[in-house]
């Protein structure tokens, strides 16, 4: 993640952070995400036997990656809605 990103986390309590930004996270998540499912994917196609309390955390890692992304997601997609309804409410003139 780059340094001038806010944390995910705390995006929907930064007023400042718009569906652009979030949009960036989430990509940089989903991409961490596909580096991280092709590796276990190749682990299992080179190895004799699978260990499996590995394989699981593993696995975990890429669901909580790919949550990150979606939550993300989410939260831009909520930014874009709500700048449409304050755009509707103003008008159309925006601020």
């Amino acid at each position: 993640m780059n340094a001038s990103a806010t944390n995910c986390a705390n995006c929907r309590a930064d007023p400042y952070v718009n569906a652009h930004d979030l949009l960036n996270e989430a990509t940089e998540w989903l991409q961490y995400v596909r580096g991280l499912t092709q590796l276990p994917a190749e682990l299992v196609h080179e190895a004799d036997a699978v260990d499996c309390q590995r394989m699981s955390l593993g696995l975990e890692a890429i669901a909580a990656l790919t949550r990150m992304g979606l939550r993300c997601t989410a939260d831009a997609h909520a930014r874009m809605s709500w700048e449409r309804a304050a755009v509707c409410e103003s008008g159309g003139q925006r601020e």
